[in-house]
């Protein structure tokens, strides 16, 4: 059996009881982090597994490989990230494909996601969303990452680098006009806080601003409803590194 769990984002009272009970059932557990992971399980009076794996990006086809070897032992294998959920922007698609190819039975065990978290406070739609991951660096990718959701009327969820959250904010006024949108930091942990806004008042705030800790950002879908008529003074909002509309 092949089971993905989910693991706090920040508040461990957000652990669940049959998350718990997964972890201590496994032999193997891969994980991103196997330092994070250990105090995990310490803080939970989880008996380490015979194996503590790294699942790591930029080895994850080799470990997933890996872990199918322990699957066609018979072993109890458990995949969990440092924080939500497994193949949610972080590793955990490689081994599932080749396990569900291979015809293994899988469970998910849901829990903490900033995914969900950030669009039930943004105050945003969110009957129909959409959830991208994290954006490009370099400007012509990140503009190009928000004009392929110009025209849709879905709310758009991704995750952003405290670095370049203002840029980011920018792009996003840049493509898609002065939309709602809602920057959520440090979900569920003790520093969290959200601003909401239109992202031409949201790229100002945060153009300058030393943003630390995770940062999950939502903007609304292409709706009347949801946007601010653009000024004079909007279209001069640089983010820090993007040019206004043109």
């Amino acid at each position: 059996m092949l089971r993905f769990v989910c693991t706090p984002i920040g508040n461990l009272e957000d652990m669940t009881p049959r998350a718990i009970r997964v972890l201590r059932e496994a032999d193997v557990i891969a994980c991103e982090d196997t330092r994070r992971t250990r105090a995990l399980l310490t803080h939970f009076e989880i008996s380490r597994p015979s194996e503590l794996v790294s699942y790591r990006d930029p080895h994850e086809a080799r470990t997933a490989t890996y872990l199918m070897h322990k699957l066609e032992a018979g072993l109890q294998v458990v995949v969990c990230t440092d924080g939500g959920a497994p193949g949610i922007s972080d590793p955990g698609y490689r081994i599932a494909r080749l396990a569900a190819q291979a015809g293994y039975d899988m469970e998910a065990v849901p829990g903490a996601s900033a995914v969900t978290a950030a669009i039930m406070v943004s105050g945003l739609p969110s009957a129909s969303f959409t959830f991208k991951g994290f954006p490009p660096r370099k400007s012509g990718g990140l503009l190009r990452f928000f004009a392929n959701e110009a025209d849709r009327e879905h709310t758009l969820v991704y995750f952003e680098s405290p670095y370049r959250v203002g840029k980011s904010l920018a792009a996003a006024h840049e493509a898609l006009g002065n939309r709602e949108a809602a920057v959520c930091i440090e979900l569920t942990k003790v520093h969290e806080r959200v601003a909401r806004g239109y992202l031409v008042d949201l790229a100002n705030q945060f153009k300058d601003a030393k943003v630390k800790g995770e940062v999950t950002i939502v903007i609304a879908g292409n709706h009347p409803a949801f946007a601010r008529e653009e000024t004079p003074e909007d279209e001069n909002v640089d983010g820090g590194a993007c040019t206004g509309r043109k």
